[in-house]
């Protein structure tokens, strides 16, 4: 996987996926048949009634493990096509999004939080972050997101709130390498930990929301409500197509129930 230049956050769950099939079994994975290995995925989609998407993970994981690692010449083990569902991002209202961050269990975790919905980072991007990544010149005011999904640097915007945050963060933690540490000092806070974090404070306050990425769905959203091209969020957010970030204009029918029929209007002309 090295070799292939596969990043540490795939590498890691590659082999998750490998020890929840061995587990699933109680056997050596390199002793399993395809019949057993498409029982399992079975079992996720039926049973655990994970998402397509979650099972398409765990499967691109163990196909490269039989195919890379035991040089399997034939798999014959498969999930069924994506379902053609599409289902629009949740999104918070401002006043949720205030709940939310009042409701953080405490300080480090606020910024966090604030962080993510100021910048519209992922959480992959917000625990990576560093103390230079913080470019708080009054001429410049962004954040610099480096390698970001698809291997890609950007910057995204700096909020002049959550910088006096950040500065009275930086006061009382006095983070080394990270901006955002985990238990050590050496190593960033895990994903996980971000997204208990959100899940602390939304459990308090909030009953829907699928994750800490619904404030990355609100922070686009929000923009539009204030007239932000579609152009300038697509690259905030790091979308390589334009079709991704265009998702977002279907949650704001506000703006629907705000039009005039060109009908109500031929008797103006």
């Amino acid at each position: 996987m090295t070799l292939q230049r596969f990043s540490h956050h795939i590498k890691r769950n590659y082999i998750t996926d490998v020890k929840g099939l061995a587990g699933f079994y109680n056997q050596s994975p390199d002793t399993l048949t395809n019949d057993q290995i498409q029982e399992y995925l079975l079992y996720l989609l039926e049973e655990r009634k994970i998402s397509w998407g979650t099972c398409n993970n765990y499967f691109s994981g163990i196909l490269c493990f039989y195919r890379n690692v035991c040089k399997w010449d034939e798999t014959h083990f498969q999930i069924p096509p994506r379902p053609r569902i599409k289902k629009l991002p949740v999104i918070f209202s401002k006043e949720e999004v205030k709940r939310l961050l009042a409701s953080a269990a405490n300080f480090k975790h606020r910024v966090l939080l604030k962080t993510v919905y100021s910048a519209g980072l992922r959480v992959s991007e917000v625990v990576r972050l560093k103390p230079d990544h913080i470019e708080s010149d009054p001429s410049r005011m962004m954040i610099r997101v480096e390698q970001g999904k698809g291997k890609k640097d950007r910057y995204t915007i700096l909020s002049k709130k959550l910088l006096e945050d950040l500065r009275a963060y930086w006061c009382k933690y006095r983070p080394g390498k990270w901006l955002f540490p985990g238990q050590k000092p050496e190593r960033h806070l895990s994903e996980a930990a971000a997204q208990m974090a959100f899940y602390l404070a939304k459990k308090t306050c909030i009953t829907r929301g699928r994750g800490i990425h619904t404030l990355r769905h609100s922070f686009a959203t929000h923009l539009i409500y204030q007239g932000t091209d579609i152009y300038t969020i697509q690259r905030l957010l790091g979308h390589s197509s334009i079709k991704t970030t265009i998702i977002y204009l279907h949650l704001i029918p506000g703006r629907i129930t705000e039009l005039k029929s060109p009908l109500d209007t031929l008797e103006e002309e």
